[in-house]
């Protein structure tokens, strides 16, 4: 019976794991997704926007790494992707003259090892603290960084910056990356990659430890883990793929300035990715799409988007604090129980009082700005489709009465929804614990 025992003991076993299904479908749509979108989108603006959406999301899910897994607040991540750029251009340069061969397909890894480089030559003072501290020393940095890029014009160009020329070298059937749409299929490829890469960096065991030392740092120093090395480390990764996005935009735009490093650069990231969600790896992703949009699209519309940027941010932080993916999320969870159609109409509301309040918000910015900045061209403007005289009380009587009654309206609408989520919320938690029970 001991032998038997033993040998059952020590025989093999055996366990089936599953395909993580949902998991392939959901990469096959991003795949997709980069791989149709300029066939539908197919004008050069649009080309031009889907490229900087696959760069920005690079960026995002990069500096995601410090913010969302790690915990540190960085204000000068900019560093990074600038410096990249600036290193990706040079070596672009020495390519068309003939000193370097390399692949303009490959430039973006020269600057993914310039972000490395200079993540690790300053990371290892940076990450030496953590919290406040952690945060002032890279806004500093970065005051430091792009300072210099106006004093060493040798290698930042000065105020005029480095430009270059990607057509180089031989065609490779057929590709010359003189079109937008072979630039953009490279950046897609990259993203792609980068976005898969960073996305298997969170299930390792460096990704875990490094959640743990943004929970509790003390239980990981006390278990006989650096959280200093944990946070250097993540730091150089970051870097390396924040490189990249800079190699990629330097490819893309052949003209890289000392704005890539500046402070406006950094506060971009950070906004965006708070707005799309830091907790959550799909959250950088939105907010590197909606940053494009903002930076390209809402600029264009009007000279007060920074000021409805400024706005929406604030109404996040009250609302939302979790940002856009943390509502889906939610709302996911919402729905796998089977009681998201009652909140459809309590959603309608919500958003259909919100759009009462930005219009008229936005009807008494707009006339602000149009007496302030473009006064010459007399006091009428346009906006959604209406005649707005930003001289007449009827106008500013009009545009604050659909404010008011719109705040009045969010605020019921608001207040409704709040109660009809928290008997959904009761609802749920009975569920679970009654099947709970039957298990």
């Amino acid at each position: 019976m001991g032998s038997m025992g033993r040998k059952h003991e020590g025989r093999a076993q055996y366990r089936f794991k599953p395909w993580n299904v949902g998991r392939w479908v959901l990469w096959g749509l991003f795949a997709a997704v980069l791989v149709v979108a300029p066939m539908i989108w197919a004008s050069g603006f649009a080309l031009t926007m889907l490229s900087q959406m696959g760069i920005a999301i690079i960026a995002c899910l990069a500096y995601n790494i410090l913010l969302g897994q790690g915990g540190m607040l960085s204000f000068g991540h900019a560093v990074y992707t600038g410096l990249g750029s600036f290193l990706a251009i040079h070596t672009l340069n020495m390519v068309a003259k003939g000193t370097l061969w390399l692949p303009v397909s490959m430039v973006p890894l020269a600057g993914a090892l310039g972000g490395l480089f200079f993540a690790a030559l300053l990371g290892y003072v940076t990450t030496k603290k953590a919290g406040t501290p952690f945060a002032m020393i890279t806004l500093g940095i970065g005051e430091l960084v792009w300072s210099m890029s106006l004093m060493i014009p040798e290698f930042f160009g000065g105020e005029g910056g480095i430009s270059g020329n990607r057509v180089v070298g031989e065609p490779f059937f057929g590709i010359t990356f003189g079109p937008q749409i072979q630039v953009y299929y490279l950046i897609a490829i990259y993203c792609f990659i980068c976005t898969a890469l960073m996305f298997a960096l969170t299930r390792t065991p460096l990704g875990r430890m490094l959640n743990a030392v943004r929970d509790n740092p003390e239980r990981v120093e006390f278990v006989g883990y650096s959280t200093q090395r944990v946070r250097y480390i993540a730091f150089m990764v970051s870097g390396f793929f924040s490189g990249i996005a800079g190699g990629l935009a330097a490819v893309n735009f052949e003209l890289v300035t000392a704005e890539v490093v500046g402070a406006g650069r950094s506060g971009a990231y950070l906004l965006f990715v708070f707005l799309g969600g830091a907790m959550f790896f799909i959250g950088p992703i939105i907010g590197a799409i909606l940053m494009v949009v903002a930076l390209v699209l809402l600029s264009e519309l009007t000279q007060a988007w920074l000021l409805y940027l400024g706005l929406v941010f604030v109404f996040m932080v009250m609302y939302a604090p979790g940002g856009i993916s943390s509502l889906i999320m939610m709302n996911l969870r919402v729905a796998a129980f089977g009681k998201l159609r009652p909140l459809l109409a309590s959603y309608l509301a919500l958003a259909g009082t919100a759009a009462t309040i930005l219009i008229g918000a936005g009807a008494m910015l707009e006339m602000v700005y149009h007496l302030r900045l473009i006064e010459a061209m007399g006091p009428e403007l346009r906006y959604m489709g209406a005649t707005l005289n930003a001289q007449s009380f009827d106008s500013w009587f009009g545009a604050g009465f659909v404010l008011l009654v719109g705040i009045a309206l969010f605020e019921l609408s608001r207040r409704q929804f709040a109660q009809q989520w928290g008997q959904t919320q009761e609802e749920i938690e009975r569920e679970i614990k009654r099947r709970e029970a039957a298990i």
